[in-house]
C-alpha cells in the first residue's frame, strides 16, 4: 500500500501551498542523487517525494486526493504519478532546487523536455462505472518519425546553455542564456524523413488500451503516462489526460455510490402484494412486494450500488414504491371505489413504522 502522501513530506492535511512547496525542497535535497550517487534507497524517496509534491501542489489533484486518496490516480497503464522517473522530476519541478546542485538533469543547462499533453474524454454507462472497464480508444499523437537524427548543437557545444563575458564598469560578469539554436536541447534535428515536421515528428494514430477502475465519478481526470506527444530528441513523451463523462441512465438515478429506483405499482398489487423484476447495474433482480404497501415506501437492496473509488465497499440500490393512481375510470370501477369509499379497510390508518416523508428522507441519508 503507497504511503500517505502528507506523511511522505512531512506535514499536515491543512498544509499551505508554500509549506508544501518548503517541505518537498528539504525533501529534494536530502535526497537528491548528487548528494547520495549510487544509493538506490536515497533515489526512491527523491521520487516518492517528487510524487507526492505533483499531486499535493496541484490544487485540482490535491482535492481529488484528499476525497478519494490513491484510488483517484489509479486504472493501470500508468495512471497517477507512480510512474514518474528523473527526468520527469527534473523537467518539471527543477527550479525548486535553486542553484543547489547546477543546472539541472543532465548536467550544464541542458534542459529535458517533455512533449505537450493530450487530453480526450471517455462517455461511461453506469454498468461499466460500477464493474470497471478496459476502453480501447484511438488517439492521434505525435511520434518521432523513424530515420530522424539528432547532433549536437554547434552554438552551445550540447550544453543548452550559452555563457557570456562582459566587462562593465564593476569588473567582469558573467552570464547564461538558453541557447536559441536548439531551445536548451543541446542538439538539433541532423536529417529527417521527408513528411516529418521541423522537429522530426509525424502525426499516427494509435490504439491505447486504458483501464477505468470501477466507481469513477463525471469530470474525474485520470492518466496514462508516455501516451502524449513525443518530445524532440531524448525528450520524454507527454500524457494522455482522460476525462470521464457518465451517460444517463434509462431507469437508474446515481447518488454518490448509491442508486435511485422508481417502481410504479398498481392499487391493486398494493393490496395484494405482487413480485416485480428490476434492472441493476449488474443484471436483473426479482423483489417482493408485500401486501398492503404505501406509496413512499423504500426498499434497500445491499450492495447492490456502485463499489467505492476508495475501496470503502458498494452503495445501495434504493428503490422507490409508488402507487399509481389511474386517471380514468369505466362504470363499473367507478361504481366500486364509490362503493368502497366508506369500508373500514379503505380508510387511511397509518402505523408507527409507516414513517412520514422526512423520516424516509432522514434515513436515506444516515
Amino acid at each position: 500500500m503507497k504511503e500517505d502522501y502528507y506523511e511522505v513530506l512531512g506535514i499536515s492535511k491543512g498544509a499551505t501551498a508554500a509549506e508544501i512547496k518548503k517541505a518537498y525542497r528539504k525533501k529534494a535535497l536530502q535526497y537528491h542523487p548528487d548528494k547520495n550517487p549510487g544509493d538506490h534507497e536515497a533515489e526512491a524517496m527523491f521520487k516518492k517525494s517528487a510524487e507526492a509534491y505533483e499531486v499535493l501542489s496541484d490544487p485540482n489533484k490535491r482535492s481529488r486526493y484528499d476525497q478519494f486518496g490513491h484510488r483517484a490516480f489509479e486504472g493501470g497503464g500508468g495512471f497517477g504519478g507512480g510512474g514518474m522517473n528523473m527526468e520527469d522530476i527534473f523537467s518539471q519541478f527543477g527550479d525548486i532546487f535553486g542553484g543547489a546542485f547546477g543546472g539541472g538533469f543532465g548536467g550544464g543547462g541542458r534542459r529535458t523536455v517533455k512533449g505537450s499533453n493530450l487530453r480526450i474524454r471517455v462517455q461511461l454507462s453506469l454498468e461499466e462505472i460500477a464493474n470497471g472497464v478496459e476502453k480501447k480508444i484511438k488517439v492521434k499523437r505525435k511520434k518521432l518519425a523513424k530515420g530522424t537524427t539528432y547532433k549536437t548543437c554547434s552554438t552551445c557545444n550540447g550544453q543548452g546553455q550559452v555563457t557570456r563575458i562582459q566587462n562593465t564598469i564593476l569588473g567582469r560578469m558573467q552570464t547564461s542564456a538558453t541557447c536559441s539554436t536548439c531551445g536548451g536541447l543541446g542538439q538539433i534535428v541532423d536529417s529527417k524523413p521527408a513528411n516529418a515536421d521541423a522537429e522530426g515528428m509525424l502525426v499516427t494514430e494509435e490504439t491505447v488500451s486504458i483501464k477505468i477502475p470501477a466507481g469513477v465519478v463525471d469530470g474525474m481526470q485520470l492518466k496514462v503516462s508516455g501516451k502524449g506527444n513525443d518530445a524532440p530528441g531524448n525528450g520524454i513523451a507527454g500524457d494522455l489526460l482522460v476525462a470521464i463523462e457518465e451517460k444517463p441512465h434509462d431507469t437508474l438515478q446515481r447518488e454518490g455510490d448509491n442508486l435511485h429506483y422508481d417502481l410504479y405499482i398498481s392499487f391493486s398489487e398494493a393490496a395484494l402484494g405482487t413480485s416485480k423484476e428490476i434492472e441493476t447495474v449488474t443484471g436483473k433482480v426479482r423483489i417482493k412486494i408485500d401486501n398492503g404497501a404505501q406509496s413512499g415506501k423504500i426498499l434497500r437492496l445491499r450492495n447492490k450500488g456502485i463499489p467505492s473509488i476508495n475501496g470503502y465497499g458498494t452503495g445501495d440500490l434504493l428503490v422507490h414504491v409508488n402507487v399509481w393512481t389511474p386517471k380514468s375510470l369505466s362504470k363499473e370501477q367507478r361504481e366500486f371505489f364509490e362503493k368502497m369509499s366508506n369500508d373500514e379497510h379503505f380508510q387511511p390508518k397509518p402505523e408507527k413504522e409507516d414513517k412520514s416523508f422526512f423520516e424516509k428522507v432522514k434515513d436515506m441519508f444516515s
